[in-house]
């Protein structure tokens, strides 16, 4: 229904800054083609594509390739979707937006705007291992159903290293948290040494680094704000990671 996953698409109003945060932390750049007219960059660890944009965006927008788009419009109205965008035609870029019923934004493009990066999953940035990316929800229920649809598949809740609903599908995985843990979306990372990964971020001085989520050991975990704004949650893997109300 989607198709395959391309990027984790986020607004910039500095796209040199944000390329060069990310680029700190050890992702590379990949390959862009001409299709946007504004600013525009991929940076990729190998798991995630983050696809930066220096222009108005819906942020983050998850988006996908799904060729075809004008003649797919039909199944995405049988399936419930209502589109907040439709620029389809002979002459465009094929393009439809909408949003999930959390308000997350989702777009679908006619085809890739970068080449496939030349880096293995394997080989991972200062951050860790990239885990999923985290949205904020209050209804669990509404979200599941809504992207089930779409054809993504439940892999059920779980409560570590927070509570946390899963989804996967198309290349992507996904979870959502309650808005009281946070309420703006987390690109989560992971490691067993974290700890020491954020001592060194904090002896180059890539930051800042605030503290995590109520609930996470502020010992062992932070948020890293990029420059535009994004979330990245570090956490320690392992049991290292659990709550402190389970430590307590």
């Amino acid at each position: 229904m989607l198709g395959r996953f391309l990027e984790v698409g986020i607004a910039t109003q500095d796209i040199r800054a944000s390329v060069e945060f990310y680029e700190r932390l050890g992702f590379t750049q990949a390959r862009t083609g001409d299709v946007w007219t504004h600013p525009y960059g991929v940076l990729t660890d190998g798991r995630v594509c983050l696809g930066l944009h220096q222009t108005r965006l819906d942020s983050p927008a998850l988006t996908f390739v799904r060729p075809g788009i004008a003649g797919h419009l039909g199944a995405l109205e049988r399936a419930g979707i209502e589109l907040t965008t439709a620029e389809v035609g002979v002459e465009l870029f094929n393009q439809v937006g909408f949003h999930d019923p959390a308000g997350q934004a989702v777009r679908l493009l006619e085809a890739r705007t970068f080449s496939p990066p030349d880096r293995s999953a394997l080989e991972t940035s200062r951050c860790g291992e990239f885990g999923w990316l985290s949205l904020p929800a209050a209804d669990f229920d509404a979200v599941r159903g809504f992207w089930e649809r779409l054809g993504l598949l439940c892999a059920g809740e779980d409560t570590q290293p927070f509570d946390r609903m899963s989804l996967a599908g198309g290349g992507l995985e996904l979870a959502w948290h309650r808005p009281g843990f946070s309420a703006q979306p987390l690109l989560t990372f992971h490691a067993a040494d974290m700890p020491a990964r954020i001592a060194r971020l904090r002896e180059l001085g890539i930051g800042p680094l605030r503290p995590p989520p109520r609930g996470l050991d502020p010992e062992a975990n932070a948020v890293l704000a990029a420059p535009e704004g994004s979330a990245l949650l570090l956490y320690q893997d392992g049991r290292e990671c659990s709550l402190e109300v389970q430590r307590s």
